[in-house]
């Protein structure tokens, strides 16, 4: 018994995946107690939701597809946590993604979609780039907090784009929502009467780089180098200052991923207000990943499970679907508070 306690002060890997599945009990568990109070059955309701995320070849599709922007937002705010700087602005950076790839889709629409799709993923994900890199510059040259700058961003964003979906681009109709996109601008689906579309290889390509990225390359190597130690990194000769905008940049440039996928294979247009609030889940997705892209996989997983499983979970009981946010905002509060308290410690530390 004493071997394995000490295996495991030695193996900080297992510490935080037991202490990831304990949150996710704990939150289960608390879930659990407060559907017993509602006068229903917990088993019944978790059966429920399980059977309506997985039951079936279309509710795997659906899960897999509500999964997709998690994991694209956990990635975002993971690569930022690597690189020293905690993402707070990837709700504003896939908004701003999107809103780029729909202009461009609009006013280019006629070409094919063997040119269109990429000149599309490649204006939406400059959007982001550039959403993440503001913050991380203000960072890096005038020490401002990059999550007050990221929060202050975020409302910029969702008003500049209100302003063009309610003004110069906007759809015929009381709706804020821009034109359909053309069939060349839209993503292939990978089964009829599903949302899954090719995002999903588009996640998968994603998630690999990444994975290489920091752990095959002395560029990541560096990166995570700033993000351990910032002051250690920068005496031995890595410019910190400059990881950290690149960090952002390219957490933002991966958060628009989500934004665009969205608008590409779902809605087909620009809709105000698409998004609900992957970028601020997208934090709890990454923490409870470990910051790791296997990791925030299984996170994103998670989410997608209790979300599209909660929609025949409350048509089987009397149990509203909104108790699914209750347990996601558990396991938020379980998992994230910690790991972002010993995260702004760390900070104080090193300054």
């Amino acid at each position: 018994m004493k071997n394995n306690f000490s295996l495991l002060k030695q193996s900080p890997e297992i510490k935080e995946v037991i202490f990831s599945f304990i949150s996710i009990l704990l939150a289960m568990f608390i879930g659990g107690i407060i559907i017993l109070l509602m006068g229903e059955s917990p088993i019944k309701a978790y059966s429920s939701l399980i059977s309506g995320s997985l039951g079936s070849p279309r509710d795997i599709a659906n899960t897999l597809s509500k999964s997709i922007p998690l994991l694209f937002t956990g990635l975002a705010v993971a690569i930022g946590f690597k690189g020293g700087t905690f993402n707070i602005g990837a709700e504003g950076q896939l908004t701003l993604g999107a809103m780029f790839a729909v202009i461009v889709g609009l006013f280019l629409g006629e070409l094919p979609k063997i040119i269109l799709v990429p000149l599309m993923f490649i204006s939406g994900i400059l959007g982001g780039a550039l959403a993440g890199a503001i913050p991380g510059f203000f960072k890096a040259k005038f020490k401002i907090s990059e999550v007050i700058v990221g929060i202050m961003l975020n409302y910029l964003i969702k008003h500049f784009t209100s302003y063009l979906v309610n003004g110069p681009i906007k759809a015929p109709g009381t709706v804020a929502q821009t034109e359909m996109l053309s069939e060349s601008g839209k993503l292939i689906k990978l089964l009829p009467r599903t949302q899954l579309t090719t995002a999903l290889f588009i996640g998968i390509i994603t998630v690999i780089i990444v994975y290489l990225f920091l752990w095959k390359t002395s560029f990541g190597f560096k990166m995570r180098a700033v993000g351990e130690n910032v002051g250690a990194a920068v005496a031995s000769g890595i410019k910190g200052n400059s990881m950290m905008i690149f960090s952002m940049a390219i957490g933002g440039s991966i958060a628009s991923l989500a934004g665009i996928t969205e608008v590409m294979g779902k809605q087909y247009r620009f809709i105000e207000g698409f998004s609900p609030s992957y970028g601020f889940t997208g934090i709890a997705v990454a923490v409870l990943g470990r910051n790791h892209p296997v990791g925030v996989v299984l996170s994103a997983l998670l989410f997608g499970i209790l979300d599209n499983g909660s929609l025949r979970m409350s048509r089987e009981t009397a149990i509203s679907s909104s108790i699914i946010v209750v347990i996601q905002s558990l396991v938020i509060l379980f998992v994230s508070a910690p790991r972002l308290i010993e995260f702004f410690n760390k900070k104080k530390v090193i300054k």
